[in-house]
């Protein structure tokens, strides 16, 4: 799986412009699927088709990326920028970002002491080599994505955009090695996840499912002076419990639960101080959708150098597979 995870982590797809990873997954699942199509926000669906007496499942990763978007281009042609998601300013001074054309700008404070101080996003600049506004203003409304390469640490691997790619790199491979489920199956790769869960909101309510499994990433809280949180890299796939935006349905949960027991997967229960998903949208919709979580811990998230456990990773696919094995009992 780490060619197609390093393909997914260092393509281009900031929340909102998901055209080219788009690309990218079309390409893995249309062999794959029965059915492959787009919906109007640009939500990228897999129909699987079952046996027959299963239920509707959809499963759901984000395929968008944090990114920034330029509002402001100044005289010398350097271009002020707005945060698409939860960007941290404190990770980007000397980064580089890539436009959807390819072309690359530096990031850089304006005064590097008083950034350190005062770590704002307002002081900070993107530098695409121009020497005017002239050559610049083109950029204006334009968003960039950060530029990081895949790294393979043996068990762990490296990369900007593991949230969510490193989800959407798992349903591939459930969708690869399904060979039969009761269940109708709804690979969705959503877009616009982190500003505000907006594909998988539209998505659920068009599909309407009897059962909505996110899959995402959480809080490694293994590192020094982490937050007393249970996850960890390593300790197998993380069934959520709560976070800020959601509780559980307690059949799901108590569903996964059952499986990864049943068929000796190690996993963790997550319960996160703060963040949500695609899932916490999903519920919502219509009547309401009996929904869960699966996620990967995650270490450095919503940095260009986010790192996963690749055990955690199969783990996640064998959870997954099983659960669609089974007749789902809520």
């Amino acid at each position: 799986m780490k060619d197609l995870i390093r393909r997914l982590t260092e393509a281009y797809g900031p929340s909102g412009h998901e055209e080219q990873i788009r690309d990218i997954i079309r390409a893995e699942v249309q062999p794959l699927a029965d059915d492959v199509r787009v919906d109007v926000l640009g939500n990228l669906m897999a129909l699987k088709k079952g046996s027959g007496g299963g239920k509707k499942v959809m499963l759901a990763a984000h395929m968008d990326e944090i990114g920034l978007i330029i509002s402001y281009v100044d005289e010398q042609g350097f271009l002020r920028f707005q945060p698409i998601g939860g960007v941290d300013a404190t990770t980007l001074a000397g980064g580089r970002v890539q436009f959807a054309d390819g072309s690359t700008g530096v990031i850089a404070a304006e005064n590097r002491q008083e950034f350190k101080k005062d770590p704002e996003l307002t002081r900070l600049f993107i530098d695409v080599g121009a020497t005017s506004r002239d050559e610049a203003k083109a950029r204006l409304g334009q968003a960039v994505g950060f530029v990081r390469p895949f790294a393979d640490l043996g068990q762990r691997i490296v990369a900007k955009a593991l949230d969510d790619r490193i989800s959407c790199a798992i349903l591939i491979e459930v969708l690869r090695r399904l060979e039969d489920s009761l269940h109708e199956v709804y690979f969705v790769f959503s877009v616009q996840e982190e500003v505000g869960l907006r594909g998988a909101q539209t998505c659920a309510y068009g599909l309407d499912p009897d059962l909505g499994i996110a899959v995402d990433i959480t809080v490694a809280a293994d590192t020094p002076e982490a937050k007393k949180l249970a996850m960890k890299l390593g300790a197998g796939p993380c069934i959520k419990i709560m976070d800020s935006g959601m509780l559980a349905h307690p059949g799901v949960k108590d569903a996964m639960i059952r499986v990864a027991e049943a068929n000796g997967i190690p996993y963790q229960l997550e319960v996160l101080d703060r963040g949500s998903t695609d899932a916490a949208a999903i519920q919502l919709v219509r009547g309401g959708v009996p929904a869960g979580c699966v996620s990967v811990a995650c270490r450095y998230y919503h940095t260009p150098s986010e790192m996963v456990d690749m055990g955690d990773v199969e783990n996640s696919v064998k959870l997954l597979l099983a659960i669609l094995k089974t007749s789902i009992e809520l």
